[in-house]
């Protein structure tokens, strides 16, 4: 949490306004790589809270981000466009309830269990939609229409408008960014952060540790929803590899490599993690072999992940300055 706060406000302006102004100049191409991003940093960020901030390794939670993404498809009308104010929150609400659901039974185990119990329960959720007509089948489903705000007459904004689009994960990205600041310094993100460094001193203490895991497993599932909204939208069709172990061990992946317990290190680890894997998969069918390559080199020499790096650069240059 300590490298969150500290990273100069100059440099997080700086990227937010790069950021608000790309649209203006990069191509289609790469806005939509950096909406991709932006959804991506969200889901890395909602899973950080529990691997980074409470110490609970989850290996499921791609469940939550899939089942919004379903429920952005379930709630949308066939032949017209759904309200943007109907179907968010009706995404996050299903991510966050799966959570809730889920957290009264995973949170009972503790250690290998716990990842093994994820990933059982994540699994279930993914047949459910992979074997049945619920969602499609394996072939998946279409979005006919996304989602669009409208007041009256006059259309506020319409996600199938790529601009429109790019700026409500944009916003998404900070208001998520912005709410997990706050709750790390709360007296919650207090409570979660004691979990992590000392459970059975938090429970003799007196503190109800199961509520406050539970608390922070459906805030972290019902940001998941968020990115699991986005995506469905972003791309206009959900299949029931999003839920997979994959999705979740890739999502893991971004907050190793970025660092963990850092919510700009999951943001740039989601950064780092997509772009690669359009570099490795434009060179080679076998570019998960090249990027294990990077993480393993990036555990070994940077491990406080790639949010590291700058303070590292510092330190060098700082203590080159006064040996000279």
């Amino acid at each position: 949490m300590s490298a969150a706060i500290k990273t100069p406000r100059s440099a997080l302006l700086a990227t937010l306004l790069v950021l608000s102004i790309f649209p203006l100049f990069g191509s289609d191409y790469y806005s939509e790589l950096l909406t991709k991003i932006m959804i991506m940093a969200i889901f890395a960020m909602s899973l950080d809270l529990l691997v980074g901030f409470t110490g609970l390794v989850s290996f499921g939670h791609a469940a939550f981000f899939g089942i919004a993404a379903y429920a952005v498809v379930l709630v949308s009308p066939q032949y017209d466009p759904a309200s943007l104010l109907l179907v968010l929150p009706a995404a996050v609400l299903a991510a966050a309830v799966a959570a809730f659901v889920i957290g009264l039974f995973v949170l009972r185990t503790k250690g290998i269990y716990f990842i093994m119990v994820t990933l059982a329960f994540a699994q279930m959720i993914y047949f459910v939609f992979h074997d049945s007509p619920l969602g499609g089948g394996s072939d998946g489903v279409f979005i006919n229409f996304k989602p669009e705000l409208r007041i009256g007459e006059t259309q506020l904004l319409d996600l199938g408008n790529a601009a429109h689009f790019y700026y409500l994960a944009l916003l998404l990205l900070v208001a998520t960014y912005v709410f997990l600041r706050i709750l790390l310094r709360s007296p919650l993100g207090h409570a979660l952060a004691g979990i992590k460094s000392n459970e059975h001193r938090m429970l003799s203490l007196g503190f109800p540790v199961f509520l406050y895991k539970l608390a922070g497993f459906v805030i972290a599932g019902a940001l998941a929803g968020v990115a699991g909204f986005l995506s469905a939208c972003q791309y206009g069709f959900v299949t029931p590899e999003i839920l997979s172990w994959h999705q979740s061990g890739n999502v893991l992946l971004m907050v190793i490599l970025g660092g963990i317990g850092t919510l700009n290190g999951a943001a740039i680890g989601a950064f780092a993690f997509v772009v690669l894997q359009e570099v490795f998969s434009a060179l080679t069918k076998h570019w998960q072999f090249l990027m294990g390559t990077v993480i393993v080199l990036v555990v070994m020499l940077l491990p406080g992940g790639l949010s590291s790096l700058t303070q590292r650069l510092r330190r060098l240059l700082l203590g080159g300055g006064s040996n000279g």
